[in-house]
């Protein structure tokens, strides 16, 4: 984490279907079946179900993380750590515009803080902040003991109103403020975080997002290339 002082301004960004085309959540899951790590028929249809239930902002996050982390119980975490360099390589790069990395590349050069705010677990996501150069990431944290993941979750998911107690927290932490701050989103479960920033910008959004984004005249747009 690079050092702070009060007068930064915070960029933050969702990370799934905003910086990156895709859901890297759902896209691990894709992931492991094709490997064959998993049952191929059960698993995805639970995970094309959570999706669905994601985008229609009406996900069970428990229930969800529940199904999702009990896969990383079943390896090392140097299995773990080989399959997320294919994943990476084979499925997430690929996602990745240049119009974000010219977004992400416009806030670095004005010297805000880049942070990413995810629902994903950490697992997932911490060597996706560290290809795009982010400062720090929130995502939700898989409980870990004695070096093995237990398939449970530690502390709150960053998810919905989740996603602002995560940042408060982080907030209180750090010692910034969302005074200036910018995050981009989206995905109508964001509501809660976009409504307390001082720029709040639309991405490619969902319809309902998009509805709200028109009605107080939030920036709208696109990082597909």
């Amino acid at each position: 984490m690079k050092q702070m002082e009060n007068t930064v301004a915070l960029a933050i960004f969702d990370l799934d279907n905003t910086l990156i085309n895709g859901d890297s959540d759902h896209g691990w899951g894709e992931f492991l079946v094709e490997q064959g790590l998993v049952d191929k028929q059960y698993y995805q249809d639970k995970n094309d179900y959570y999706l669905q239930q994601y985008q229609l902002g009406q996900l069970d996050i428990h229930e969800y993380l529940e199904f999702s982390l009990q896969a990383l119980t079943q390896f090392t975490q140097e299995e773990l750590s080989k399959l997320h360099n294919t994943f990476m390589q084979d499925k997430i790069l690929p996602l990745i515009s240049n119009k974000s990395r010219q977004l992400i590349a416009k806030h670095r050069a004005q010297g805000d803080y880049l942070l990413i705010i995810t629902a994903t677990n950490l697992f997932v996501t911490e060597p996706i902040a560290k290809e795009l150069a982010m400062d720090d990431i929130i995502a939700t944290e898989p409980e870990v003991i004695n070096g093995q993941y237990t398939g449970k979750v530690a502390g709150i998911p960053s998810f919905q109103d989740g996603k602002v107690k995560r940042l408060t927290t982080w907030l209180e932490k750090t010692g910034l403020s969302l005074q200036g701050s910018y995050f981009y989103s989206d995905s109508r479960n964001d509501l809660p975080l976009l409504e307390l920033v001082d720029h709040p910008v639309v991405v490619d959004a969902d319809d309902t997002l998009l509805a709200h984004a028109k009605q107080h005249d939030w920036p709208i747009i696109s990082l597909r290339d």
